[in-house]
């Protein structure tokens, strides 16, 4: 495989690594929480990290296609991420070829993803439900683990 796609293949393991930490064990009121009027809900993020991961993917098909989803309940905004994570994951291991390089998939869709991931962490906190800290550099991530389920943390801290 080419390695630029191993690399982000990579990346997109180390969204699913880091993302997933940061879904699972939300509140059932986390979905709906926002700091202030003018902001998004984690609902809402979440529902467009979904839209990130779809885009993604019609990049590298070669096309420049977003379709924005209306937000649904947090288990099925969980679910649809995932599934479009693994979707683009799935395709960026084919050999198929990529209709954008990498460079560009990684500073659009990718980088915005990580940032969203970064601000329901935060979120997380505001809401009394943090996420614990972690060496993410002696974490388990390997290319292809894209699922919710991902290896247990080996170094976190408070």
């Amino acid at each position: 495989m080419d390695p630029k796609r191993e690399l982000l293949r990579h990346l997109l393991a180390t969204v699913a690594y880091r993302g997933g930490k940061t879904l699972r064990g939300a509140p059932a009121t986390f979905s709906s929480f926002k700091p202030g009027p003018a902001s998004r809900s984690a609902g809402e993020i979440l529902a467009h990290m979904g839209d990130l991961f779809d885009w993604a993917l019609s990049l590298a098909k070669g096309a420049h296609e977003w379709h924005p989803a209306p937000p649904q309940p947090w288990d099925q905004e969980v679910a649809r991420f995932f599934g479009a994570l693994g979707r683009f994951d799935a395709h960026v291991a084919s050999d198929a070829p990529l209709g954008s390089s990498p460079e560009q998939i990684i500073q659009g869709p990718i980088a915005d993803a990580l940032t969203h991931i970064g601000q329901l962490a935060m979120l997380r906190r505001l809401a009394d439900a943090p996420v614990r800290a972690e060496n993410y550099f002696k974490a388990d991530i390997a290319a292809g683990r894209i699922g919710p389920e991902q290896a247990p943390p080996r170094r976190e801290f408070d």
